[in-house]
């Protein structure tokens, strides 16, 4: 099983082509490639957990984590993250390598002190690595209005024995995700 075979490990510097190759390969255009290069570049974003996950030494995933806020971009808050972007490529994906990144990633999050994750995607795929749809309804609101249709995309997951400690408001991205274009379909 390649689930059983996969290497993960934080990124470096040097990674650089082989992220920009995952996400471009994953989705099959730049977009989320550019962001993922954006997001790595940007200081407001920090702490980043980067993650690639690699099987027979080569790279096929990756996922980054970066900080968010509450109502405003205050150090003193508590640590909070958010999922954005997922990749696998193709003839990777459906294998359990994103759940293994995601699950990896959410450990070494909690392990660091995040006491909190958000995501905003697929409402059947994200619940099963125990992200709770419609976060908004708990609280916490996107940083951009998400249509009725796709509020259960929406997700968190505390990373406190699943108790949500943070006080309810709304989430601000780092510079570079809290742009609109970033929350359209």
């Amino acid at each position: 099983m390649i689930i059983d075979s996969i290497e993960i490990r934080e990124t470096r510097k040097e990674d650089f082509h082989d992220i920009m190759m995952v996400e471009e390969r994953a989705f099959g255009y730049d977009k989320e490639a550019k962001l993922t290069a954006d997001l790595l570049r940007d200081s407001t974003a920090k702490p980043i957990l980067s993650l690639l996950a690699y099987y027979d030494s080569k790279a096929i995933g990756h996922i980054i984590f970066t900080r968010v806020y509450i109502d405003e971009m205050n150090t003193d808050q508590p640590l909070i993250h958010i999922l954005a972007p997922l990749a696998v490529i193709p003839e990777y994906q459906n294998n359990g390598v994103g759940g293994v990144l995601i699950s990896e990633g959410l450990k070494r999050l909690k392990e660091s002190g995040s006491e909190l994750v958000f995501v905003l995607g697929h409402m059947d795929y994200y619940p099963k690595h125990g992200f709770i749809p419609d976060a908004g309804k708990i609280g916490y609101a996107a940083p951009y209005e998400i249509p009725e249709e796709y509020t259960n995309a929406w997700m968190a997951q505390s990373l406190k024995d699943g108790e949500f400690t943070i006080k309810p408001g709304k989430v601000l991205c780092c510079n570079e995700l809290n742009k609109p274009e970033h929350w359209r379909e």
